[in-house]
C-alpha cells in the first residue's frame, strides 16, 4: 500500500470511528487530535530544526485563554457583545496575534542560547507563563473561565464533541499535507540544514538565525490553535493543562512517535494518550489501591521506549513495512514535464563509483537502457535524463552573470587572524580571477582552511579586507558572500546525511529560487520546484552521481560525498567556487574526471580557489598557485615556479637539495 492511500484509509477510519464510536472513545479521539497539533509544531521545532523545547504547553494557554477572555469577560469590557456569534473566531485572531508576538519575543531571547541552556531557557518561560494564567484575576486565577461560547460556521452551532473532533481532525489532516508540503520545497530543505548543518546552510545563503524563530514561531501557532480548540472544546480553562509537567508530555509525544516524522507526532499522540488513559483504569485494580501509580509506570514505559526504539515508533514502523510498499515514483509535475522536449548540453561526468563488476541490466540512469557489464567507472557515456529546458530554467530560476575572463572576483588584502596569542594568517594577499583556477598549499596546520572559512564569510579576519565581486565584505555573514555568487566545500565534509543525494544538491540552489513558507505549504511553488530538482539532477548528472540520485548522502562513501557536496556548490550557479581538499578520499580516475570537469568550469569562466595536498593533482590543474606556510604566504607564480622555488622546498622537504 502507498503512502497515499495509507492516508486515505487512515481519513476512512476517522469518519467512521466519529460515527460509530461511543462518546468516550470520540472525547479520546479529540484529544489525540488536540495533542497531535502540539506535537507537530514539536516535530517541526524539534526533530526537524534541532530545537528542543518544554514550554509548548504554555503556548496551548495563550491560545485558550485569548478566546475565553475575549468570549466571555473581554467582550463585554471591550463592548463587542453584539458580535458574539464571531467572538470565537476573533479569538482565534487575537489567540495567534499574542501567541507571535510573545513566541516572536522570546524566540529571539531565548534561541541565542545553545546545547543544554536552550531547553532549560523554555522551561524558565514556561513556568513563568504557567504562574501568570494562574495569578491573573482578569483570567479568573486558580479556578478557570467558564461560559466559553461555542464555535458558530454560518448558521451551524459546533458545540458537541462529536462535530468538534471533527472540525479537530480535519485541521489536523489539513495541517499534516500544509507541513509536507513546506517540507517538500525550497525553504524547506533550509529548515532540515538547521538541525546539523547551520554553517553549511549559511554557505547556502540561509539565513538560519531568521529561519530558526520563523520555526519557533510556527510551532507556538499550532499550539496556540490547539489551545483555541480545546476552550471551544471543553468550555471551561484552568491553568492545569498548561503546566510544565503537561509540556514535557507533549515532547515524549514528538520523540516517541519520531521527532523527524510528521505522522510521528499523531502516532505520539495517540500512544501516550491511550497508554496513559489504561495504566489510570488497570494500575487501581491490579494494586487494590487508588493512587498516582500510572506516573510511575508510565515513567518506566517511556525509558523502555526511547531505549529501544531511539529514533521514534513511526521511523521503526516504515522500516517494517518498506517491502509491502511500492518505490516511490519521481516525477516533476505536468505543467514542466510539459517543456522537457528540449534537453540540456550533457557534459563529460565524473563517475564516482569506483570499479563494479559483474553484469548490470536495465535501466541505470534514468534513459539508459540495455545491458552494461564490467568497469563502469571509465569515461562511457551516461544519456543525460530529460530536464527543464534552459528557458524554462530561466523563467523559474534567477540566474548570474559571469564577470570577463581575467577580471579579479575574489581578493583578500592583507588578512590576519588572530586566536587569542596564535596568528593562524598573517598578512595575506591573494588574488582570484575569473576564468582561472587558483590551487592554495601548503603543509598540514599551515593556515589554508583558517584562510577560506575568512574569504567565504564562516569567520571574520582580525585584520584586512576580502572584496567580492569588487564589494568589501566586512562584518558580512556567508549569506552574504553566496548572494553575490561565492559557494564553497568543506575540508569536513557537510551534508545533511539523512537526505537523498538530489535534495542535498538541491540546497545548493536555495538563492536561485523566491518561494516563501506559505506559497510551498500551498503547493503554489511546484513550477518553481521542479525548476530547481530539474537543476540538481542536471548538476547531480554532470558529477556522475546519477544512480545514487536518490541514495541518502550519508551512506556513500567519503570520496562521493565530496563530489555531492561540489554538485551542490554547482548547483547554486556560482561565480567564484572554493574547493577544500576536493580530490581526498577519490581514487586515480575519479581525479582525473574531476580535474577534466573543473576545466570545464574555467572555461565556462568560473573562478576557483582550490585547496589539495595532492600535488600531481594541484600542479597538472592549476593555473597560479599561491603557498602557505605557518599562516605566512611563501610562494605565489605557475606550478613550474612553484615546484623549483626554494621557500616551497623547504617548506615541503626541508631544504632545497
Amino acid at each position: 500500500m502507498s503512502a497515499r492511500w495509507a492516508v486515505r484509509l487512515f481519513a476512512v477510519l476517522l469518519i467512521a470511528g466519529y460515527l460509530a464510536l461511543p462518546d468516550f472513545h470520540v472525547s479520546l479521539a479529540s484529544n489525540i487530535g488536540l495533542y497531535a497539533l502540539v506535537a507537530l509544531g514539536l516535530v517541526m521545532m524539534t526533530g526537524v530544526a534541532g530545537m528542543t523545547s518544554f514550554g509548548q504547553a504554555a503556548f496551548v494557554g495563550l491560545g485558550a485563554y485569548a478566546t475565553a477572555w475575549l468570549g466571555t469577560a473581554g467582550a463585554q469590557a471591550l463592548g463587542l457583545t453584539a458580535l458574539h456569534p464571531a467572538l470565537p473566531w476573533l479569538g482565534l485572531l487575537l489567540g495567534c496575534f499574542i501567541t507571535a508576538a510573545v513566541a516572536g519575543v522570546l524566540g529571539a531571547v531565548t534561541l541565542r542560547l545553545s546545547g543544554h541552556f536552550l531547553p532549560l531557557g523554555t522551561i524558565a518561560w514556561g513556568l513563568s507563563l504557567y504562574f501568570l494564567f494562574g495569578n491573573l484575576e482578569m483570567l479568573g486565577g486558580h479556578t478557570g473561565m467558564s461560559g466559553v461560547p461555542a464555535l458558530r460556521i454560518g448558521p451551524w452551532t459546533i458545540e458537541s464533541p462529536r462535530a468538534m473532533g471533527g472540525l479537530i481532525w480535519v485541521l489536523v489532516m489539513a495541517l499534516i499535507w500544509a507541513l509536507t508540503n513546506l517540507l517538500d520545497s525550497r525553504p524547506g530543505r533550509a529548515i532540515r540544514a538547521l538541525k546539523s548543518g547551520r554553517i553549511m546552510a549559511e554557505s547556502m545563503g540561509v539565513d538560519t538565525t531568521h529561519a530558526r524563530l520563523k520555526v519557533f514561531v510556527l510551532a507556538a501557532l499550532l499550539a496556540a490553535l490547539s489551545g483555541w480548540l480545546y476552550a471551544h472544546l471543553q468550555r471551561f480553562i484552568n491553568p492545569t493543562p498548561f503546566s510544565l509537567t503537561i509540556g514535557i508530555e507533549y515532547l515524549f509525544m514528538a520523540v516517541v512517535g519520531g521527532a523527524g516524522h510528521l505522522w510521528g507526532a499523531v502516532l505520539g499522540a495517540a500512544l501516550i494518550t491511550v497508554m496513559k488513559q489504561q495504566l489510570q483504569d488497570v494500575l487501581p485494580q491490579l494494586l487494590g489501591v487508588s493512587g498516582s501509580f500510572e506516573g510511575v509506570v508510565f515513567g518506566l514505559l517511556m525509558l523502555l521506549v526511547l531505549q529501544r526504539y531511539a529514533e521514534g515508533v513511526w521511523p521503526t514502523i516504515q522500516r517494517l513495512t518498506a517491502r509491502a510498499r511500492p518505490a516511490p515514483q519521481k516525477r516533476a509535475p505536468q505543467s514542466v514535464q510539459e517543456n522537457t522536449k528540449e534537453k540540456m548540453q550533457a557534459t563529460t561526468p565524473v563517475n564516482t563509483s569506483g570499479n563494479t563488476s559483474g553484469n548490470t541490466s536495465g535501466n541505470t540512469s534514468g534513459n539508459t537502457s540495455g545491458n552494461t557489464s564490467g568497469n563502469t567507472s571509465g569515461n562511457t557515456p551516461v544519456n543525460t535524463p530529460d530536464h527543464v529546458s534552459p528557458v524554462i530554467l530561466k523563467k523559474f530560476l534567477i540566474a548570474r552573470t559571469l564577470a570577463a575572463p581575467g577580471t579579479i572576483v575574489l581578493e583578500a588584502q592583507g588578512i590576519t587572524k588572530r586566536f587569542g596569542g596564535l596568528v593562524a594568517n598573517q598578512d595575506i594577499h591573494l588574488a582570484v580571477r575569473a576564468g582561472e583556477i587558483h590551487a592554495l598549499i601548503g603543509p598540514n596546520g599551515a593556515g589554508k582552511s583558517t584562510f577560506f572559512n575568512l574569504v567565504s564569510g564562516v569567520d571574520e579576519p582580525s585584520a584586512g579586507t576580502v572584496r567580492l565581486a569588487a564589494q568589501a565584505m566586512h562584518q558580512q555573514p556567508a549569506r552574504a558572500f553566496a548572494a553575490l555568487g561565492l559557494c564553497r566545500t568543506f575540508q569536513h565534509v557537510r551534508l545533511l546525511r539523512e537526505r537523498s543525494v538530489l535534495e542535498n544538491v538541491a540546497l545548493g540552489a536555495h538563492l536561485r529560487g523566491e518561494a516563501g513558507w506559505l506559497r510551498a505549504m500551498l503547493r503554489l511553488d511546484r513550477n518553481e520546484e521542479a525548476a530547481i530538482m530539474a537543476e540538481a539532477q542536471f548538476q547531480i548528472h554532470r558529477c556522475g552521481l546519477t544512480a545514487w540520485t536518490h541514495t541518502d548522502a550519508g551512506a556513500l562513501p567519503l570520496g562521493a560525498q565530496r563530489i555531492v557536496e561540489i554538485a551542490r556548490a554547482l548547483a547554486a550557479a556560482p561565480s567564484v567556487l572554493l574547493l577544500d581538499e576536493p580530490a581526498a578520499g577519490l581514487r586515480h580516475q575519479e581525479k582525473r574526471q574531476l580535474a577534466d570537469l573543473l576545466k570545464q568550469l574555467r572555461a565556462e569562466g568560473l573562478a576557483i580557489l582550490v585547496v589539495e595536498h595532492d600535488m600531481e593533482f594541484v600542479m597538472n590543474l592549476a593555473d597560479r598557485v599561491s603557498v602557505l606556510d605557518f599562516g605566512q604566504m611563501i610562494a605565489q607564480g605557475t606550478p613550474k615556479e612553484i615546484q623549483q622555488h626554494p621557500a616551497v622546498l623547504q617548506a615541503y622537504l626541508g631544504g632545497v637539495a
